[in-house]
């Protein structure tokens, strides 16, 4: 590996009585791109401010090459000085530089700082540390409060960026498709992956199996529940088989219930054979407000069982649209054709609705005593708070001193407890961690009711929607079977802005379209038909070699034997490795030409 250019070693932090870390060692080698992943209350925030050198450690070393720049984006950042511009500058940042930057994010230089929503604050913080081009870019919750398109203008400008990234997130797409690496940060220490984090829960799993066979071995007693809450959700990622063809036939239903809406919509249901099944059948409806246009003729129709997601940009009407569908507001023209004996329960994302002098019990049981209605059965109220990982000791705490993420998960049980058959969430994953994020999709995935949500998290979206209704801030609407890489697939340029499938460098320039030959070739030529070949040997091949040299270096006594053949095997997994990430890209490259060649385009 290449030698760090910025380095914790032996790290020791104590909060009060809770010791944070004991002994950590983590890494960056230039232009790595690595996630830091835990717990909530792990220490992963602070563990990024030791390495921006903002907090200092109790005990171990940090090291930095002489001369790097490091910039650090917190959870929260602070926006100050008069304009953006003028914040964005404020870090040594070039004027042109800045501009650019703020540009590319979507907000204006100009612009007072003063008033900024929570997306406007993220988005003017990422922009100044990319216009300071640091050597260590440190990320924490970067996607927090970022419609989908800023994500991926986020990852277009991660994907060109050459710094060294580490990233804090619960955005399991956006790691995915970023990361390289991993560092875990669990019971005080940090392990570290040499793969992105498709591979983590995989990887985890393992470690935490080995580390329950190593106590059993020598006899220690690890206390189930305590495992449980360490790793007992995410183990539940490896996802029942079953439940994944329901999903897909749920599509399927749902697909054809698009294709037949789309062709007799007004022919609708009857109220005597539907009681029930129908939830909303949507007309043409259209919504203005002045002279912006929200919705523009859009149609669909929704029955039980549904599981639609609203996607979009942060103003484009997603919530408006919900409104509209669960006829809280009218529309201008159509109409909104309600079913009957609809129970519908809502957790918006404002959190508005939760007293902060009520004490978490409060909330879950408002009427005293042990139990709590969980969808009208009976269950004690401290199993119930345990199932959203809650401890016995907060039941008594206040909402106000829950932080955003617990306050998240208490609106979700009080939801879930409620005997609704349609289920409305507006942004349900903002400050989740991981572990409750899992939790959460397992409860959704056991809702037999119908779901409506609205969410930025592509991966969620995934795992959930039988379908997805885009809006793209213009008035126009549409609907496809499946989740978000359908609809992205299907409906491509539809946001006008970035395609999903490939992050683009976001500040790349088109030259003018040459012009077409009169004959062009249908097929590649022989030399790259053969050359994708190759290609595809060598990544086929690759992981394997790698995992081979791998073994070898995890050999602990390889080096105190033969430090030259250690350094020779070091070297040789580093080229294999560069190799093979440029023979992807290249492979990629020629896949699509040659699709599209064979498209005729």
């Amino acid at each position: 590996m290449r030698p760090p250019i910025l380095a914790l070693k032996d790290v020791r932090l104590a909060d009060g009585p809770l010791m944070l870390f004991d002994g950590v060692d983590l890494a960056l080698e230039p232009r790595s791109r690595a996630c830091l992943v835990g717990r909530n209350g792990a220490g992963k925030s602070t563990l990024l401010r030791i390495l921006a050198g903002q907090t200092q450690p109790d005990g171990g070393e940090r090291t930095v090459t002489p001369g790097m720049r490091i910039a650090y984006v917190p959870q929260e950042p602070a926006i100050t000085r008069t304009t953006l511009l003028e914040y964005a500058t404020s870090g040594g940042a070039a004027a042109h530089e800045a501009e650019a930057a703020l540009t590319v994010f979507g907000v204006d230089p100009e612009r007072p700082t003063a008033g900024l929503s929570g997306g406007e604050m993220r988005r003017a913080a990422l922009a100044r540390a990319f216009a300071e081009k640091p050597d260590v870019l440190l990320l924490d919750e970067p996607t927090n409060h970022l419609d989908i398109l800023a994500i991926e203008t986020l990852e277009a400008e991660l994907a060109q960026c050459q710094s060294a990234i580490l990233i804090v997130s619960h955005d399991r797409a956006f790691l995915e498709r970023i990361t390289g690496a991993c560092f875990w940060l669990e019971n005080r220490l940090v392990r570290r992956l040499d793969r992105g984090f498709g591979h983590f829960d995989a990887w985890a799993e393992k470690i935490a199996a080995a580390d329950v066979e190593a106590a059993r071995k020598q006899d220690r007693l690890i206390e189930r529940e305590q495992h449980w809450m360490a790793r007992g959700v995410t183990a539940r990622r490896a996802r029942n088989e079953g439940r994944r063809r329901r999903l897909i036939a749920l599509r399927e239903a749902k697909s054809e219930r698009l294709r037949e809406a789309r062709g007799a919509m007004t022919m609708g249901l009857s109220s005597s054979g539907a009681s029930g099944q129908r939830v909303a059948d949507v007309r043409h409806i259209s919504k203005a407000f002045g002279e912006r246009t929200v919705l523009k003729d859009f149609s669909t129709r929704i029955l039980k069982g549904d599981r639609v997601a609203i996607v979009g940009p942060n103003g484009a009407g997603k919530t408006t649209l919900v409104r509209l569908l669960l006829g809280e507001m009218a529309p201008d023209s159509g109409e909104v054709l309600l079913g009957t004996k609809l129970e519908i329960a809502y957790v918006d994302q404002s959190r508005a609705d939760l007293a902060g002098d009520a004490t978490l019990r409060e909330v879950l049981a408002p009427l005293g005593g042990d139990q709590v209605s969980v969808r009208g059965a009976p269950k004690h109220v401290m199993a119930y708070a345990k199932e959203f990982l809650f401890r016995e000791s907060q039941l008594r705490q206040p909402v106000k001193s829950l932080s955003g993420g617990e306050r998240n998960r208490l609106l979700l049980a009080r939801a879930l407890a409620k005997p609704a058959n349609v289920l409305v969430l507006d942004e349900p994953t903002n400050d989740l961690d991981m572990d409750t994020l899992d939790l959460l999709e397992d409860l959704l995935a056991e809702f037999e009711g119908t779901l409506i949500l609205v969410s930025h998290d592509r991966d969620f979206i995934e795992r959930l929607a039988t379908s997805t209704i885009g809006l793209d801030g213009t008035g126009r609407a549409v609907e496809t079977p499946g989740g978000w890489a359908d609809f992205m697939s299907q409906n491509p340029g539809f946001f006008g802005r970035l395609e999903t499938t490939k992050p683009t460098p976001a500040r790349a320039t088109t030259a003018p379209a040459a012009p077409q030959p009169a004959n062009r070739p249908s097929k590649l030529s022989y030399k790259d038909q053969r050359r994708l070949a190759e290609l595809e040997a060598m990544i086929a091949q690759a992981p394997d070699r790698i995992a081979a040299l791998e073994a070898r270096l995890a050999d602990g006594g390889f080096y105190a034997r033969d430090p030259a053949g250690f350094a020779k095997v070091s070297a040789e997994l580093e080229k294999i490795r560069a190799d093979l990430a440029a023979g992807e890209d290249e492979w990629l490259a020629l896949e699509e030409r040659r699709e599209a060649l064979a498209a005729g385009t």
